[in-house]
């Protein structure tokens, strides 16, 4: 069996997201508070390269456009967890119509 894909698009986010499944936003306090996708936890891209094994299989990991979440879902990846970044991160899942928490009103 081919391995998991490493990104996702944010439809598949969407559905994983409202089955239950953790996301963290890699990106900085101050980006996180902008706007974040509703119940991802912000852990710093610096602070998750630290510990990345301490996460849950089946992770999925959002920044702003993607490049982040993609080094940090090959770290997870790395320390054996099961994780995927979300391609187009934060702007696309705005980009989609979708709702955000925190940052200004939509």
């Amino acid at each position: 069996m081919p391995e998991e894909s490493i990104e996702v698009t944010v439809e598949d986010l969407a559905t994983a997201r409202d089955a239950g499944a953790e996301v963290l936003d890699v990106r900085s306090p101050e980006e996180y508070a902008q706007g974040h996708v509703p119940g991802a936890r912000n852990v710093p891209l610096e602070q998750l390269l630290r510990t990345p094994g301490e996460f849950p299989d089946g992770v999925r990991v959002v920044c702003q456009s993607g490049g982040r979440s993609l080094r940090a879902a090959q770290a997870l990846r790395e320390a054996g967890v099961k994780a995927v970044s979300v391609s187009g991160g934060t702007a696309a899942w705005i980009e989609s119509g979708r709702d955000t928490e925190g940052g200004a009103a939509r």
